[in-house]
C-alpha cells in the first residue's frame, strides 16, 4: 500500500502565500514523478506543476512565475509554493504520484486525498 499524505492548504487572503507538501510511504522502490493538479468547484482537475526524479518541472503556463514546486528525493516528498495567490486558485489541490513497486514494475499512479485551498478576495 502507497500513501500520499498532504498538508498545507487552508484560508489565506489574496495576495498571500501558501506551502503545501505531499510524502509518499509504503511499499515504494521508486517514484518516476510527483506533482499537484487541482479541481475547483464546477471545473475538471487541471495541472499545476510536475517534477521527475531527475529535476525536470513542468509547471502549467498561467501560474509560472507565482508557483514554484521542488522535490527531495531521500524523502519522497514534493512541495508547492503558492504565491500571490487570488481567489481563482481556490480548489481542492490534489498530489500526485507515479510509483513503481519494484525494478521491473510499470509505474502506477497515485492520488492524495486532496487539500481545499481558498483564497478570499
Amino acid at each position: 500500500q502507497v500513501q500520499l499524505v498532504e498538508s498545507g492548504g487552508g484560508l489565506v487572503q489574496a495576495g498571500g502565500s501558501l506551502r503545501l507538501s505531499c510524502a509518499a510511504s509504503g511499499s515504494i522502490f521508486s517514484i518516476d514523478t510527483m506533482g499537484w493538479y487541482r479541481q475547483a468547484a464546477g471545473k475538471e482537475r487541471e495541472l499545476v506543476a510536475v517534477i521527475t526524479s531527475g529535476g525536470t518541472i513542468n509547471v502549467a503556463d498561467s501560474l509560472k512565475g507565482r508557483f514554484t514546486i521542488s522535490g527531495d528525493n531521500a524523502k519522497n516528498t514534493v512541495y508547492l509554493q503558492m504565491n500571490s495567490l487570488k481567489p481563482e486558485d481556490t480548489a481542492v489541490y490534489y498530489c500526485h504520484a507515479q510509483i513503481r513497486y519494484s525494478n521491473r514494475s510499470p509505474s502506477y499512479t497515485r492520488w492524495g486525498q486532496g487539500t481545499q485551498v481558498t483564497v478570499s478576495s
